[in-house]
């Protein structure tokens, strides 16, 4: 691996620095917007994430990789790794209202949209104007994506109408577009009758009810839809190839939750809890099996960061990073869920609280609480370790007793 900037690079570095210094505020941490809260009364940090985003699109900065006018500066995956890098070092809003639609629907649209619909979606989408959420997982499909019901039935004069419902759909209570995946032909194995489409979300006949969960926020949704009508150029890939399409999306998604550090919270936060507790024996950071805990997760943070860092390097020489994703989300989450466990339990009775009156501002809570998410998020656990062990390890495929039978011949267990 290169831990260094190649000259080419550190002179990127200089430039976003020198960018930043002029367009924004240093400061010690990174204020977080989460798309979770931005239903609760967070107009303002809304308005902040557009304004930010605007500023950056204008400059090139928006999507680094992008074609220059359409907010990016045909940039490298490297260079776009390096502006994060510093941005993170300012006083700005993130793009959490903006990372599904620019990092999973407007790349497929980009894929497989017409010119139209490019020049359409794609800057607004850029500059922070519209944003986008995405339409696949069903209330009876469990992880099996290829398992959805909602239906596209095509109407006689070309358009087509969309009935059914998508759950866990996060950001759609404020998202104005979404892509969607649909059964078009029950009549083919399940993978080969599903078309992609991108709809107006806005439509009547969308009904979004906001999931309320145990973290207190709302940012999953369960959607219905009762006869939408779109448009046949309102159509992502060829009809029947939705799956090739979706692959594109569920790509990005997984390198985009992959790529996250469970809320920046590590072993460097655990440590300053354990320095201001008080156990019975004494400080926290001094007892033996806390830090023989903590020791295993810097060993595992190190292997994340190590592994990040392998994908960096083949970016950066021009190579195709390898399963470092897959593996990185894995880690991600279930670190994350153990280690807030683990700081919970070292908390005592204050754990149980949440916000300002427990210690550090409750962050281990929201962390425990918001970390199931995650594991289910660009994929479970279980899919992930059976993509690795097929894809990577070469080890023979689970069974499938459905992946040759017909849609409608599927037993629905009801």
């Amino acid at each position: 691996m290169d831990f260094e900037d190649s000259p080419e690079e550190a002179a990127f570095r200089k430039e976003v620095r020198a960018w930043l210094d002029a367009n924004a505020k240093k400061r010690d941490g990174r204020r977080q917007i989460d798309p979770e809260d931005m239903e609760n009364g967070a107009a303002n940090e809304m308005a902040a994430s557009k304004a930010w985003q605007k500023v950056k699109a204008k400059a090139g900065y928006a999507r680094i990789t992008w074609p220059k006018g359409m907010g990016g500066i045909g940039g490298t995956p490297m260079q776009s790794i390096i502006f994060g890098q510093e941005e993170s070092k300012y006083d700005v809003a993130n793009g959490g209202p903006f990372a599904i639609g620019l990092g999973m629907c407007i790349p497929t649209l980009m894929a497989y949209g017409d010119e139209e619909a490019k020049k359409r979606y794609v800057w607004p989408a850029v500059q922070g104007d519209e944003i986008w959420c995405q339409l696949f997982s069903e209330p009876a499909g469990g992880s099996d994506v290829a398992n959805l019901r909602t239906k596209a039935e095509k109407n006689p004069d070309g358009t087509w109408t969309i009935n059914g419902s998508k759950i866990w759909t996060t950001g759609a209570q404020f998202s104005d577009y979404g892509i969607i995946l649909t059964r078009t032909d029950p009549n083919v194995p399940k993978h080969k009758g599903l078309t992609m489409f991108y709809i107006d979300m806005k439509d009547p006949g969308v009904d979004i009810r906001p999931i309320k969960q145990a973290s207190g926020g709302s940012g999953f949704n369960e959607i219905f839809f009762t006869d939408i009508k779109v448009k046949d150029s309102q159509r992502l890939g060829a009809v029947g190839q939705g799956w090739t399409v979706a692959l594109t999306t569920l790509m990005h998604e997984r390198l985009a939750v992959g790529g996250g550090t469970g809320g920046g919270l590590d072993v460097a936060q655990l440590m300053a809890l354990a320095r201001t507790l008080e156990l019975e024996d004494g400080p926290a950071i001094k007892n033996a099996a806390v830090r023989e805990k903590l020791a295993d997760w810097y060993v595992r943070s190190a292997g994340l960061r190590y592994t990040t860092m392998r994908t960096m390097t083949a970016l950066s020489q021009g190579k195709q990073p390898g399963p470092e994703a897959s593996i990185a989300k894995i880690v991600v989450a279930s670190k994350l869920q153990d280690l807030s466990a683990f700081a919970m339990d070292l908390e005592g009775e204050a754990g149980i609280l949440q916000g300002n009156e427990a210690p550090m501002q409750g962050a281990f809570q929201g962390g425990w609480l918001s970390s199931p998410g995650l594991r289910i998020a660009g994929g479970t656990d279980e899919i992930l370790r059976n993509i690795i062990a097929e894809r990577v390890l070469g080890l023979p495929q689970d069974i499938r007793v459905d992946k040759d039978v017909p849609f409608n011949k599927i037993p629905t267990g009801r």
